[in-house]
């Protein structure tokens, strides 16, 4: 397996496919003021250009399929599908469409884009590392990402919640979206 150095990011452009079995889209929510619950999407497409010499010139999508939620309670990712939050029945997909991407580090890279959540699209820009890329064993050339970004789910029309006798709400407003990364390099 060969490694790529961030500084050599001109050879790796190209067109890339999200690879679903090692990247990992998932969130972190506050549950009742005293703890966090972590989920993923476990359904989801996206794709990529890379532009090496230019990264301004890079685009990025992501699909996610809302019924994919796994927070590993089945009762609450049936309410998380529910009306009450993600009302998947009405709007089944969650998409990314980026924008602009500005390369701020010699690795590091804010990626703005289109986030459209219950039928709710709203700007954000989510900032990236570059973690590498590889040449796995099967010949593909790999590149990999990682970042988070921290979203409002009332901005998306995401507000049913619960008041605690003791002060306080059942979920967070306050959502991090997480993103772990793996793309392969198309011919």
């Amino acid at each position: 397996m060969t490694t790529t150095p961030a500084t050599d990011l001109a050879r790796l452009t190209g067109n890339y496919t999200l690879d679903p079995s090692h990247t990992r889209i998932g969130f972190v929510a506050r549950h009742a003021m005293v703890t966090k619950v972590r989920g993923a999407f476990n359904e989801f497409e996206g794709s990529a250009y890379i532009n090496g010499d230019n990264p301004a010139d890079s685009t990025a999508t992501v699909t996610i399929k809302a019924a994919s939620i796994d927070t590993r309670n089945a009762q609450r990712d049936e309410h998380l599908r529910s009306n009450d939050f993600l009302a998947m029945d009405q709007h089944p997909e969650i998409t990314f469409v980026s924008t602009a991407v500005r390369q701020n580090g010699e690795n590091t890279f804010d990626l703005t884009g289109d986030l459209t959540i219950r039928g709710v699209t709203k700007p954000v820009t989510v900032p990236f590392t570059y973690e590498g890329a590889a040449t796995d064993p099967f010949g593909n050339v790999r590149v990999g990402f990682e970042g988070s970004v921290t979203i409002n789910r009332k901005d998306y029309g995401v507000t049913w919640n619960a008041t605690l006798e003791t002060g306080g709400v059942l979920v967070s407003d306050k959502i991090v979206l997480e993103f772990e990364v793996s793309a392969i390099k198309g011919n």
